[in-house]
């Protein structure tokens, strides 16, 4: 049995969860957010807490408990504080800035990059090279922050581009030169 997956959930007080069969939904003061579970795993909910429990004990059962539980508490979490995720632009030039909610971005291109937020995701800019994707769907967060961050990768030689925090981006040496 899956140690992640046997591990309750605990729903804080502001959040709200329904269940109906395999489709979980919660809400909360960050939003709501619905998913439906894969087969293979029952969910049930005890007082403010929620077990996720495998149906058999089948391989693919086992595989997806530990799956369904991360998820079900990413979504408990999401919706009752959100996820963040920071990114830094470093470069001579390289900048971010906001227009209305769209992000515009600078990374050495003969055009500005824009991007547009999907529903539930907010970008922040803060002095000009640190860009705040949050929002309280995790998985949605996650990919928006890769689509800026492959705007202009972090590059192995001087390391300009765009990185997450904390981030180690692997240096190479240059070309030594003619003796």
């Amino acid at each position: 049995m899956s140690r992640i997956g046997k591990a309750p959930i605990s729903v804080p007080d502001k959040v709200s969860v329904s269940l109906q069969g395999l489709t979980v939904t919660v809400k909360g003061p960050k939003g709501e957010l619905s998913r439906t579970l894969p087969d293979g795993v029952t969910i049930a909910q005890d007082g403010n807490t929620l077990v996720v429990s495998p149906v058999s004990e089948s391989r693919r059962s086992r595989e997806r408990h530990g799956l369904s539980r991360t998820l079900v508490a990413n979504m408990v979490e999401g919706v009752s504080q959100g996820f963040t995720r920071k990114l830094e632009i470093i470069g001579v030039g390289y900048r971010a800035a906001l227009q209305g909610k769209k992000l515009v971005v600078s990374a050495g291109y003969s055009h500005q990059v824009e991007m547009v937020p999907p529903d539930g995701i907010s970008f922040t800019v803060e002095n000009n090279t640190t860009v705040l994707v949050s929002g309280a769907d995790k998985e949605v967060v996650g990919n928006e922050a890769a689509k800026v961050r492959a705007i202009r990768p972090p590059e192995p030689y001087k390391g300009k581009g765009i990185k997450y925090e904390g981030e180690r981006i692997l240096r190479k040496a240059g070309k030594t030169g003619k003796k």
